[in-house]
Formats: structure tokens, C-alpha cells, sequence
């Protein structure tokens, strides 16, 4: 991690990210949970990037279809991410290690057309109740930025996709295809839109010691984890509105 920190430092000064709250982040192992953007490859190693240099090193979990495919399987473990299924999650909090994870998985970072920044986390509980089971307070955050850098230009629902969609489920076993992007003109290469993180108060979970199985205080914890981070957000996109360095010329020229 500490040479992917290093080889993102050219990317980190074109982008130059604000981020927020991070420095009030408690040393505690904890759960960080938080919104996928389009794609997920804009943001998050840039995030990571932010978390390493204060001394907070994570394990990312990683949606499963990541892990069939070869080489970039290869290239996620070399920066931590692992698959996540329970059993990692558990043996990582075990551990006492820093977790993080998108409840919106792979469909989220799939954004259809007028799903930007939009939460897609269908009805998954497992984060919540497992921070439950070993104590774990977790610590929502928000991104914003990389879904400025790129436009969907056709998304997996398209018909020409079908094609496409079927051997990516029949390769990874899922059916979140990335959609066709455009950023750069016709390009694929994402514009460098500056990137905006938050990292919220930690929401305990060892009120709820034992609970784990009850559904009910689940929910209530994944309800307010969904509005933190909806919350940071909104906060997000009002402190992009008023950059006065949003733009990369003024970031270039330092006004």
C-alpha cells in the first residue's frame, strides 16, 4: 500500500481531494461504510491514500466478481482488498483490523443513467449486523467527485448490452456490467474533476452487545448508517458548489 500511495502522488496533485472529518477518526478498530461511485476506481484508492497517510490502514471488501477475474484479482489483494464474504469480514474483525465496505457492492458502482450518487443497497444487512456481533463501531463516509469525471453513456440495461451482460454473468456470476463510459471528449479517460471525501462520527454498536440476531436492531443500525452517509452526501456536493478551486485551471494557477 505504501508503494500504491506513492505512485499515486501525480494523480493526488491534479486532483488535490478536500476531505473532511477524517482527522477525528478514533484509533478504535471500526467499520467504514460508505456510498460506491460510478465505477468505484476513481475515488476509493485515493481514499485508501488518505486513510494510510494518517496511520489508518483498511482492508477493503470487495464485491465477488472481482475475484474472477485474473490479474486484476491479483492487483486488488496486492492493495488489501479481499472478497468479501462473512466469513473474511469475521476473521478480519477478529483480528481487529479496519474494515471498509460498500453495501452497494458491484450494482453501485454499475450506475444506470440518473442513478448518481444515489445508495443501492437493496436490502443488505450483513455489515450492520456483524458490526453488531464484534463490537465494531462504524464510521460512515461519503465521496463526491468521480461521478463528475464521467458521463454513462449507455448503461447495462440497454438491449445492445445483453450480449455482453450474459458472458460477463456467466464469467464473474454477476449481472452488474460497468456501463460505457465517456469523460475526455469520446474518450474513456475520466476528466480530472476534483474529488471531495467525508468521514462522519462513529456510530457505536456495543449498546447493542448480543443483538446481532435481532432483525430489528439491525435495520436500526443500517438505517442510520444509510443516512449519514446520505447526509454526507448532500454536505459534499454543497462544498462542491462553492470551490472556488473546483475547476483544474484554478487548482493549476492556486486561486
Amino acid at each position: 500500500m505504501g508503494r500504491t500511495v506513492a505512485a499515486l502522488a501525480p494523480v493526488r496533485r491534479l486532483i488535490r481531494p478536500r476531505v473532511y472529518g477524517i482527522d477525528e477518526i478514533d484509533l478504535t478498530p471500526s467499520l467504514f461504510v460508505g456510498n460506491h461511485t460510478l465505477l468505484g476506481v476513481l475515488d476509493v484508492p485515493l481514499i485508501l491514500a488518505e486513510l494510510w497517510e494518517r496511520g489508518i490502514p483498511v482492508r477493503v471488501l470487495g464485491d465477488h466478481a472481482h475475484f474472477a477475474l485474473p490479474l486484476w484479482r491479483d492487483l486488488l489483494h496486492a492493495v488489501g482488498v479481499v472478497d468479501g464474504t462473512r466469513a473474511v469480514t469475521e476473521a478480519l474483525m477478529v483480528d481487529g483490523q479496519n474494515v471498509l465496505v460498500f453495501p452497494g457492492g458491484g450494482r453501485e458502482v454499475a450506475k444506470r443513467k440518473g442513478e448518481k450518487y444515489q445508495l443501492i443497497w437493496k436490502n443488505r444487512v450483513g455489515f450492520a449486523r456483524l458490526a453488531i456481533k464484534h463490537g465494531y463501531p462504524i464510521v460512515p463516509f461519503a465521496s463526491v467527485g468521480a461521478e463528475e469525471a464521467l458521463d454513462v453513456v449507455v448503461d447495462s440495461d440497454n438491449p445492445v448490452m445483453a450480449p455482453l451482460r450474459s458472458a460477463f454473468e456467466t464469467i464473474t456470476g454477476s449481472p452488474d456490467l460497468w456501463p460505457v463510459v465517456r469523460g475526455v471528449g469520446p474518450t474513456p479517460i475520466p476528466r480530472p474533476e476534483r474529488q471531495y471525501y467525508w468521514f462522519g462520527p462513529a456510530i457505536p454498536t456495543d449498546d447493542l452487545a448480543g443483538r446481532h440476531d435481532d432483525d430489528r436492531a439491525v435495520r436500526r443500525v443500517r438505517e442510520r448508517v444509510r443516512r449519514a452517509v446520505e447526509d454526507g452526501i448532500a454536505f459534499l456536493q454543497d462544498q462542491q458548489r462553492n470551490d472556488p478551486q473546483a475547476s483544474l485551471v484554478s487548482r493549476l494557477i492556486g486561486r
